[in-house]
């Protein structure tokens, strides 16, 4: 059995929490650079190069990209060669990210309970999602999901005599109503499949994926190329303010499900699309 001491968990997730909040990733800063040549609006273009601008000072400053720097999410892939010790795993994690929210002078978001409202005071705890794989590596990413774009998402208990036009028809109006609330230009995750928290996890992870690279599955790379075209036919734009580019991206996930459901979630990503990952 491999060893990893929790501290050096905690030092890996409290680098990744300001890394991710400061850096955007290449592939959206390309992204964004495909957006701006395309855009046909002169206020989406405008919009595109200040998004640019933003993320060259956050990287240079070292400062967040957004001011909202969202609820801590973390993917673990755990080997099951690999002994933790020193510690608790979680509590390694939810130290990582109290240390890096404050020596990263980052936002705390995070209320104690729902509904009483009382912060946290260090945007703990994350939610943490665990996966137990071969090996002897322990491979963690962290995302932290700003509200505005998380509010706009949904799922849906479908039919499977709905079929795939429903489910188009359900992404692209999700999309549709949230307008510019999400901060566009949007990722779009998709999840379909499993059960109902399954298929809200898949969209989740759907968002993790590199812009550009299409699911390995011809079928859902061609519907993730439908449901891109489609959203960008919708004339939201930049901001919300009108234009061509909606969405940077579609990303589809599934998951085998019970003969009776078709479960169907939409996770909305802002144009910040924060994550980073690291392997122990």
């Amino acid at each position: 059995m491999r060893k990893i001491d929790t501290q050096k968990i905690t030092e890996v997730v409290k680098r990744l929490c300001m890394e991710a909040n400061y850096y955007l990733g290449d592939d959206i800063v390309k992204a964004l650079k495909k957006a701006q040549r395309i855009e046909e609006s002169p206020i989406g273009k405008e919009i595109i190069k200040q998004i640019l601008e933003n993320s060259q000072i956050a990287r240079k400053e070292k400062l967040p990209i957004c001011q909202d720097t969202g609820f801590v999410v973390v993917f673990l892939e755990l080997g099951q060669k690999i002994n933790i010790t020193g510690g608790e795993l979680y509590e390694a994690i939810n130290e990582g990210v109290r240390q890096g929210y404050r020596s990263g002078f980052l936002r705390n978001s995070i209320v104690k309970d729902p509904l009483k409202r009382e912060n946290t005071g260090d945007n703990t705890p994350a939610v943490i999602h665990t996966e137990i794989v071969a090996g002897d590596k322990l491979k963690i990413t962290v995302a932290p999901k700003g509200c505005g774009s998380e509010n706009m998402s949904e799922i849906k208990m479908m039919s499977p005599s709905d079929g795939i036009c429903r489910v188009v028809d359900f992404v692209v109006d999700r999309v549709n109503r949230s307008g510019g609330n999400p901060c566009p230009p949007i990722i779009v995750g998709v999840g379909i499949g499993g059960t109902f928290e399954k298929c809200a996890q898949l969209a989740k992870q759907a968002l993790l994926r590199t812009v550009g690279i299409r699911n390995p599955d011809s079928f859902y790379a061609d519907l993730e190329k439908r449901l891109l075209e489609k959203i960008n036919n919708l004339g939201i734009g930049p901001m919300g303010l009108g234009g061509r580019v909606t969405a940077l991206d579609v990303f589809v996930e599934t998951y085998p499900c019970h003969i009776a459901g078709l479960p169907v979630a939409v996770n909305i990503q802002c144009h910040a699309a924060r994550h980073k990952e690291a392997v122990i």
